[in-house]
């Protein structure tokens, strides 16, 4: 894993460039589903505490997905936030690389 900082927001998007990038937020138009994730996309998640900046989301607007909830709820936590929109973007992408299969132990099947 390779992890690099960035000073601002602005610093990171310079860096992805044209790169496919959605917001996940509380805020966002439509549903997680709606939308294809091209593979490379990037997905961004706010802190658990506040999310996005409000003029980041507004920027990107038309990039903005969520979590269907139900009325008066907040929000998920982070963790679980991130791998339901993974895993869609995973199963867009017929889960590339992951092993589509298991097996019980001891069957020799």
């Amino acid at each position: 894993l390779d992890i690099t900082y960035h000073d601002n927001l602005d610093a990171l998007m310079s860096k992805i460039g044209g790169a496919p990038f959605f917001l996940c937020s509380t805020k966002a138009p439509r549903s997680y589903c709606d939308v294809r994730y091209p593979e490379g996309s990037f997905l961004f998640f706010g802190r658990e505490t506040k999310g996005l900046p409000e003029p980041f989301l507004k920027r990107y607007y038309d990039r903005c997905v969520r979590i269907p909830m139900v009325e008066g709820a907040r929000s998920l936590n982070l963790s679980n936030a991130a791998a339901v929109v993974l895993y869609e973007a995973l199963r867009q992408q017929d889960f590339a690389g992951l092993s589509a299969a298991g097996a019980l132990s001891g069957r020799g099947e």
